[in-house]
Order: structure tokens, then C-alpha cells, then sequence
């Protein structure tokens, strides 16, 4: 039952109840009920017809045609290859008057010819400005006269439950219009460094992609990027906050440079606070340093608590790489850090962000362990120097292989077979001996923290897992 049709039953009832009043009663008609006025929390979402004709002729639909090479005749023995038209179709928006469009990076990553067309049916030639890939944010140039832009809003005043409208051209039907709410934000889908997705249940579908996702003001707050194939109202957007500084920086360099510290981050909870008697949850705890980078010419290390950089407070991991990433090159820094209870200052040069090259997956395959495992559920078994020397382990992350996950306690679900357990609760684990004698110390119900490496793609982090009772 909608909210609307339980107010009109609400109200009958009311009105019955005081027709029963009046003909069992004295024959006096009883007072009028109280007037039943309906919370505003409790009203329909904004009406985003307005916003959409106003907003509606920013947004574009953006073709991509290239040419790629294939063999039509696949069946036929030296048949020559040819090019063959591969066109891509996708949303992007107008954010000024000059003709700049932001769409997605993944729509225009190998761009050939562009076309832009214009809600008004003008077809324009776009040129490539540049993109991003961390972020998924590209950047066109269109030139044609009159031109309307779309107002950039704040992504960061988004709360769950802020109404949305998500605009594009999916599956062909241009300019649709979805209308949901902000489900969640701070989502990471693809890149855990720089994802930080707004989830939302308005409709988003192929050919979404590029466009904007609107807020009750008008702005917009993201740009549709993705949309989850295992279930429904499932969509996110980058939020156009991050799109913002991106933007400068493919306006004026057609690329985006960013600072990089080279740490790998955990984000605190309050377990792991107590674990390592932190005052609170505050910071971004490094759980490694990459050799030879400015992390570890800072001094940095292991289990540091980064607090601040430059005297500006960092809430957590998203929050620091965002303020590393938006310094440039060659920046220096002084992080404030927590490290065994004291406060300390460590000056760093920031060096440039790369991407790191794909690394083969290699094969990690152990044979199964017919066991029920030990007390946190798993199987392990000893590094042999041939699969060092394979995997190329460094010396500080060596550990127990993990051979099989029978355990179903949350924690073990991030361990895979293959990696290595270096640390159980700060005791190192070289050996399967080391890593019994540390897991020996924790009491059934405790929880253990786990320093888990593993090796390709390369990767450290933290796991809690509660141990079991132990078979006598």
C-alpha cells in the first residue's frame, strides 16, 4: 500500500469512527478529528521536469567511429585482412559555452572519429582533448555557436537518499531521463585507489555512459559510468567533484599528473585500533612502502599512522591519496605520522603517479588439502625456494603459503589460495613453526590479524579472522 491510498484509509477510518460516534452516542455530532497533515519527509520527490527541459539540450549523444583490422574470411587460407567500421555510441555533457563535453574514458579511450550530436539535432565533429583512465573521465571539444552548458554541483553534500536524475541516450533512446536516489557513496568497482563511485538506483544502461547524473538543483553531481550486470538498480557515477580537478588538468595539458607517495594503505577500524592502541580510527595506516619511493626515502614504514600532510587532517586512506594525487610532481609534503604511540613529521617529495604495467597471472595452483584446517580455517604450507625465486618475494614479506580456504569466518573470504601470511597479530610468520606458535597464543573467539601479501598482482593487507575452538 503507497503512502497516498494509507492517508485516504486513514482518513476514513477517522470519518467512520465519528459517524459511529454520533449514532451510538448522545445524537450530538462529536468534535471534528484533528487535521491530518502529511510529514514532509513523507512527500513525493522533487518534480524534475523542469530541471530536465532546462538541462536537456547540454546533453549530447556522442558516436565514435575506427577502424580496425579483420579477416572476413576467416575460413579462407591467406585471405587478406581489411578495415572494418567499429562504432561505439555512448552520452557526455556541455560544462561551458566554448564547446567542452566530459564524457567517460572508456567510450573514447581509442578514439578515431568523434561526432557529437546536439539535442537540437546538430551533428558537429568533436576533437579529442584527453583522458583519464584512473578516473574514467575523457574530454571533447566541439565548436558550433549557442551553445548551453550544464552547472557543475558538489558531490561531496550527496547524502543516501538525495533524489538523482540520470540522463543519456541508452540503448539508442536518446535523451532518457531516470529518476532514483543516491543509494551509497565511496564505492570501489575497478581501482582501489581512485574508485570512489556514487551508487545510485536510478536506471543506468548502455549508452548512459558519459552522461550526467543530475541533483533536485539542476547540477551536475556525476558522470554515469557503470552499471552492475548481476542485479537491478544497481548503477554508479563518478562524482563530478573528482571530475572537476581532472578537468583542469586535461584542459591545459590534454593529461592528468599526479603526486604519488608510494605506500599501499588499510583503512583503520576500531579492532585494529586496539590492536595497535591507537587513540581512535582517524588516519590511513601504511602496511607497505614501495622500495626506492618517496614513502620510503621519508622515512616511512610499516604500521605508521598517517594523520595530516602539511597540517591538514586526513579522515582516512580515500582522503589521503585524493590530497597526495592532487599535489604534483616534485611536491613536498611533511605527513604527520603516529608510530608506537609518538608523533612524528617526515618531509616527502612526491614522484609522479605511473601505470603500472599488466603483470601475467601466473599459476598458483596447489593441490587441495582433504582437512578441516586450522583455527582460522585454512591450510597452510611452506614457501619453497623455487616458488620464491618464481614470484620474486621480497625478504620483508615472507610468510606461510596459504594452500586451501575451508573457513567461512568473515576475514577469510579476502584470502586467496596462494597468498603468503607474513604476520599473525604483529608475530612474524616465516615458517609454518612461527606461524602455529603465533596462531598458538590466540584464544578461541579472539580475533587474529593477518598480514597477508600477495604476489601478482602484488599487494599487502590486513584481515581480521575469529579463531575457532580447537579439536582435541
Amino acid at each position: 500500500m503507497n503512502r497516498a491510498v494509507g492517508l485516504l484509509v486513514l482518513v476514513f477510518a477517522l470519518s467512520l469512527g465519528a459517524l459511529l460516534g454520533f449514532l451510538s452516542g448522545s445524537g450530538h455530532a462529536p468534535a471534528a478529528p484533528a487535521a491530518v497533515f502529511l510529514p514532509a519527509r513523507y512527500t513525493a520527490g522533487p518534480n524534475f521536469a523542469d530541471i530536465v527541459e532546462r538541462v536537456n539540450p547540454a546533453v549530447v549523444h556522442i558516436a565514435v567511429l575506427d577502424g580496425v583490422l579483420a579477416n572476413p574470411h576467416e575460413d579462407v587460407e591467406g585471405a587478406p585482412e581489411i578495415e572494418v567500421p567499429e562504432r561505439g555510441e555512448g552520452s557526455g555533457f556541455l560544462v561551458d559555452s566554448l564547446g567542452f563535453v566530459l564524457t567517460n574514458h572508456h567510450l573514447v579511450s581509442a578514439p578515431g572519429r568523434i561526432r557529437v550530436r546536439l539535442a537540437d539535432r546538430r551533428e558537429v565533429p568533436a576533437r579529442f582533448v584527453g583522458s583519464d583512465a584512473a578516473t574514467d573521465i575523457a574530454l571533447l571539444k566541439i565548436e558550433a555557436p549557442g551553445l548551453p552548458a550544464v552547472p557543475l554541483g558538489d558531490s561531496d553534500a550527496l547524502r543516501a537518499g538525495d533524489w538523482v536524475a540520470a540522463i543519456g541516450n541508452p540503448l539508442h533512446f536518446e535523451h532518457s531521463v531516470t529518476v532514483g536516489v543516491v543509494s551509497s557513496k565511496g564505492r570501489k568497482i575497478f581501482d582501489l585507489s581512485f574508485d570512489s563511485y556514487i551508487q545510485t538506483d536510478a536506471a543506468i544502461n548502455p549508452g548512459n555512459s558519459g552522461g550526467p547524473l543530475i541533483n533536485a538543483g539542476g547540477e551536475a553531481v556525476g558522470i554515469n559510468s557503470a552499471v552492475s550486470s548481476e542485479g537491478q538498480g544497481i548503477g554508479f557515477a563518478v562524482p563530478i567533484n573528482i571530475a572537476k580537478d581532472v578537468l583542469l588538468q586535461l584542459k591545459a595539458h590534454g593529461k592528468v599528473s599526479r603526486g604519488y607517495l608510494g605506500v599501499q594503505l588499510q583503512e583503520l577500524d576500531p579492532e585494529l585500533a586496539r590492536l595497535f592502541s591507537l587513540p581512535g580510527t582517524e588516519g590511513a595506516m601504511v602496511v607497505d612502502v614501495v622500495p626506492g619511493g618517496s614513502g620510503e626515502a621519508a622515512g616511512l614504514r610499516r604500521y605508521d599512522v598517517i594523520t595530516a600532510v602539511s597540517d591538514s587532517p586526513v579522515r582516512d586512506g580515500d582522503q589521503l591519496i585524493r590530497r597526495i594525487a592532487a599535489l604534483g610532481p616534485g611536491s613536498t609534503v611533511v605527513l604527520q605520522v603516529t608510530r608506537d604511540g609518538k608523533t612524528l613529521s617526515l618531509p616527502a617529495r612526491l614522484t609522479e603517479r605511473t601505470e603500472p604495467e599488466p603483470e601475467p597471472s601466473p599459476d598458483r595452483r596447489v593441490e587441495p588439502v582433504a582437512s578441516r584446517g586450522d583455527a582460522l580455517g585454512l591450510a597452510v604450507g611452506e614457501l619453497t625456494q623455487k616458488q620464491r625465486a618464481e614470484l620474486a618475494v621480497p625478504a620483508d614479506k615472507l610468510g606461510v603459503v596459504v594452500r586451501e580456504v575451508l573457513g567461512l569466518d568473515p576475514g577469510a573470504d579476502a584470502i586467496e589460495q596462494g597468498d603468503l601470511i607474513v604476520e599473525v597479530n604483529r608475530k612474524a610468520t616465516p615458517t609454518v613453526t612461527a606461524y602455529e606458535r603465533a596462531l598458538g597464543a590466540v584464544k578461541p573467539g579472539e580475533g587474529a590479524w593477518l598480514l597477508v601479501y600477495r604476489p601478482r598482482p602484488a599487494g599487502v593487507f590486513l584481515t581480521r579472522i575469529e579463531a575457532e575452538a580447537r579439536a582435541e
